[in-house]
């Protein structure tokens, strides 16, 4: 008997629809799976509310820094905010399935053996089936915090209908530091804590310290290197007590420390599939089993949306027929704070170089304050060629793709320092950093009276 689909894919998320519509593309009957709104959790509680919400602070922030004039309509940023989530309706993404010929089934769905899914008790069948599930938000084990009401997750911070008086954060990572300075800069007072020597725990020291110092400088208080050992209602208060004897009270308390592949109930146990303390076990083409797929967070290899749209076209691309791994040597990490912070590859290598963002001429143009911006860009280098980079500056996700793109493609060092850089612009500090980098490489190569160290 025929399958009622070529593939299933479970979960509408960013990830989802992006490997369904290269399957559909390809020509194969394809359906989708969602239990709430087609475009997932990038789309309505994350990336783009978020991102909407941070630039009316950096626009007015950016104007003040050159010498004009600006103040945010809180208002009309809701109401901005509101349009790019669609007014939280998903309409138009149901079209945009109609239009590729992909069937939506609303309702949960789980696997109920090899190529079967059932979506709320009604069985569906296909050759293959692709989990992009997801996962949920991680609650830590402090004392009363399971039991209190009305504590935000990102979603509620995301989609807020006022700006708190003083918000309190729990996770200085890329969510906790992005809602930092959109409540600031809209008006509200922030704390946030941390266990972490500095925010951005999981990149480098150098660049989690320098936006560290960023946002103390607009007043974001930051509890680091400190763990919370109880919260509680206070009146209308909350209160986090932390391990130093401190405690801290907002009338808002944000939790975001995290979050877990969404496995449970998932029916793996169905096809023999054990999940793993990260998630859904891959392979190098995303296989978890025959014809089983896993992309986005939910195989927890990298919890990022374009990763997880990167991975949807390798399945895609699988299924269709044409043999393709997954690579993740120069992964780009972004956080959308003003400045950005941005990194990609390795977090250290055997030379590196760090230059400072007020050298260049693009700077001085962008605002007064550039000679005291503590903007900068490290790169990182196993002597032949690029192997990592980070940065903190105005856009630095945008110019630090030239890294990306150099350290996947394996560009020789001398390939990059022979690259012209266009004037005035932010990515002009690759002169000085390459030139910096190639001095590194060049010393010790003297220094041992060889070429250059050859990469393990």
């Amino acid at each position: 008997m025929s399958s009622e689909y070529d593939v299933i894919v479970l979960g509408g998320g960013s990830p989802g629809e992006h490997c369904a519509g290269a399957l559909a593309e390809g020509g194969l009957r394809v359906a989708i799976v969602e239990r709430e709104l087609v475009g997932g959790e990038c789309s309505y509680w994350a990336c783009i509310p978020s991102k909407a919400l941070l630039r009316p602070g950096e626009a007015v922030h950016g104007a003040r820094e050159a010498a004009a004039t600006a103040d945010v309509d809180i208002e009309a940023a809701f109401a901005w905010r509101d349009f790019m989530v669609s007014d939280y309706s998903d309409a138009g993404q149901e079209h945009w399935l109609a239009d590729r010929g992909i069937d939506l089934l609303r309702g949960t769905g789980r696997l109920a053996g090899q190529g079967v899914v059932e979506v709320d008790g009604v069985r569906h069948t296909a050759d293959h089936v692709v989990l992009a599930n997801g996962a949920d938000p991680v609650v830590p084990p402090v004392p009363g915090l399971r039991e209190l009401d009305g504590v935000w997750g990102s979603r509620e911070a995301t989609s807020m209908k006022a700006v708190p008086r003083r918000l309190l954060i729990l996770g200085a990572g890329p969510v906790g530091v992005e809602m930092a300075q959109v409540v600031r800069r809209l008006g509200g007072e922030v704390a946030v804590i941390d266990m972490a020597e500095h925010v951005l725990g999981r990149e480098p020291a150098p660049l989690g310290e320098a936006l560290g110092e960023a946002l103390r400088g607009e007043g974001i208080e930051l509890v680091l290197s400190a763990s919370a050992t109880s919260v509680r209602h206070d009146g209308d208060d909350y209160v986090v007590e932390i391990d130093d004897g401190r405690k801290l009270t907002g009338d808002r308390l944000l939790v975001a420390t995290g979050r877990r592949p969404r496995v449970r109930g998932l029916g793996l146990e169905t096809v023999g599939v054990e999940p793993d303390a990260h998630g859904v076990p891959v392979d190098a083409h995303l296989r978890a089993a025959e014809g089983l797929w896993a992309i986005g967070d939910v195989n927890g290899l990298w919890p990022l949306t374009h990763v997880g749209k990167y991975q949807g076209e390798v399945v895609a691309a699988n299924i269709l027929g044409t043999p393709r791994k997954a690579n993740y040597e120069a992964v780009p990490r972004v956080v959308y704070t003003d400045p950005q912070a941005a990194a990609v590859g390795a977090t250290a290598g055997t030379f590196s170089a760090m230059v400072p963002l007020r050298d260049v001429a693009k700077t001085a143009t962008y605002t007064h304050a550039y000679a005291d911006d503590n903007g900068f860009l490290t790169l990182l280098s196993d002597g032949k060629r690029l192997t990592g980079a980070y940065a903190l500056g105005p856009e630095a996700g945008e110019w630090l793709q030239q890294a990306t793109l150099a350290i996947r493609a394996h560009l020789p060092l001398d390939i990059l320092a022979d690259t012209i850089q266009p004037f005035p612009t932010f990515s002009e500090i690759y002169v000085a950093a390459l030139k910096a980098l190639r001095g590194e490489v060049a010393a010790a190569s003297k220094a041992v009276g060889a070429g250059p160290p050859v990469a393990s």
